[in-house]
């Protein structure tokens, strides 16, 4: 004897518009580290190393909760330019 059992999946899907920061322009001398930093740039992730503008990233988890972020660009002479605002 065989016995079948049907088993209901149910799926919840939530579709979550990302944070995305465009840096249109950059000044300094390249390769620029690129990290994204809570209000009052007290905690920061490292995005990427960026050689030019423009470049387009997502804000990662858990700073795309946040209504305002920092961009921290560090170029290869060590300068820092750091650039708040309102998500």
């Amino acid at each position: 004897m065989v016995t079948v059992q049907h088993v209901k999946q149910v799926y919840k899907i939530f579709i979550i518009m990302a944070v995305q920061v465009t840096i249109s322009s950059v000044t300094g001398t390249s390769p620029y580290d690129l990290y994204i930093c809570a209000s009052g740039v007290t905690s920061c992730i490292y995005i990427a190393t960026i050689n030019s503008a423009p470049y387009v990233f997502d804000v990662p988890s858990p700073l795309d909760v946040q209504s305002e972020l920092c961009v921290k660009l560090v170029d290869t002479n060590g300068c820092e330019i750091t650039e708040c605002g309102s998500v």
